[in-house]
């Protein structure tokens, strides 16, 4: 046994000392010391030995592996730092080369929009809430004075999933949570971000989109907060020369309700292509809370009053940059998107 363990040791080792390729060492690893590999078929030979031999060449055939392992060691890093130094040698690298620059990402356009709304309004002493997307009809309409037969429901025929349940048209239905769940306290300053889905699609619609609505409810509220926030935020958003005008209109959840616009911010209220020769922009509609929705909301209009307001947030995106059609906002084309 003495001699097959020297025969292997030197056999092992003009193996080894021949190889040129990792692969092929591992392999000589796995034919001498694997399961069945020759120093295994050997040691299993201890068993036929007396008592007394079989310590002593045990001893032996451990030594062998030990020194048969060393040798295969220290051939693989031979191998691996011969290898590491052709590839450098092939792989020359001209330290005089600029580096590569990094692509750093940014927000959407559409985030960063809605946090500079938020930030006016914080500012001004708003709360952001938010509210589920998928709504109900009570939340969606009839919270807002909007019955099942009203005929202003036909402006925002949307995604029903049943007779009851459909995707928001509006962040309205967060305005009417909100006063549910603080009422009676006061104030209620709250503005609602988020999406919203309508059926419509073109230039200067989406299915999909974003609004904000605001709202500010408490004792002695007037026509004139509503315009005096209006004209902060215009200004914060638009520029300090902006001012605003509300012309009359009509929504169910308001009385009276207003268009808001504002100077225009290219021509500064002289005419031009994108205001329509008129000098103003239209950019919200608002209102003060209709009686109904105070009253559904547990409020008492004889002792509480508000306004509300709503903005498509696409809207004064394409307003403040320039750009004239919706459906580049959502198209994820980055040359468009890098620009801001």
């Amino acid at each position: 046994m003495y001699e097959q363990l020297l025969s292997l040791k030197s056999e092992a080792q003009k193996m080894i000392d021949s190889c040129n390729d990792n692969n092929a060492l591992q392999e000589i690893k796995v034919a001498i010391l694997g399961k069945k590999g020759q120093l295994t078929q050997i040691s299993k030979a201890l068993g036929q030995l007396s008592a007394e031999e079989r310590p002593k060449m045990g001893q032996a055939v451990n030594e062998t592996k030990q020194v048969i392992e060393n040798l295969i060691d220290e051939k693989m890093t031979c191998l691996n730092e011969s290898m590491l130094a052709n590839q450098l040698k092939e792989e020359q690298i001209d330290i005089t080369l600029p580096g590569r620059r990094f692509t750093v990402g940014t927000q959407h356009i559409l985030t960063q929009v809605t946090e500079q709304m938020e930030e006016i309004f914080l500012s001004l002493g708003y709360q952001v809430a938010e509210g589920p997307q998928v709504e109900t009809d009570y939340y969606n309409f009839e919270a807002l004075n909007l019955p099942p037969d009203h005929p202003a429901r036909d402006m925002q025929d949307s995604f029903y999933f049943s007779d009851s349940i459909l995707l928001r048209t509006q962040t309205s239905p967060v305005q009417a949570r909100t006063m549910e769940k603080m009422t009676p306290n006061l104030p209620v300053k709250v503005v609602c971000p988020g999406v919203v889905y309508r059926r419509d699609d073109d230039a200067t619609h989406s299915p999909m989109f974003h609004q904000m609505e605001g709202l500010y409810l408490d004792r002695k509220v007037t026509l004139a907060d509503l315009k005096g926030t209006l004209l902060a935020f215009a200004r914060q958003m638009f520029g300090e020369e902006r001012e605003v005008r509300l012309r009359p209109s009509y929504f169910p959840f308001t009385e009276p309700s207003a268009e808001v616009d504002i100077s225009c911010f290219v021509c500064g209220g002289k005419g031009c292509r994108l205001c329509k020769q008129t000098g103003w922009i239209e950019i919200l509609g608002s209102g003060m809370v209709h009686p109904n929705v105070l009253r559904m909301s547990g409020y008492d209009p004889e002792e509480v009053s508000g306004f509300a307001f709503g903005m498509g947030i696409e809207r004064i995106a394409m307003l403040k940059y320039g750009i004239k059609d919706m459906r580049l906002l959502f198209e994820n084309d980055v040359r468009f998107l890098a620009q801001f």
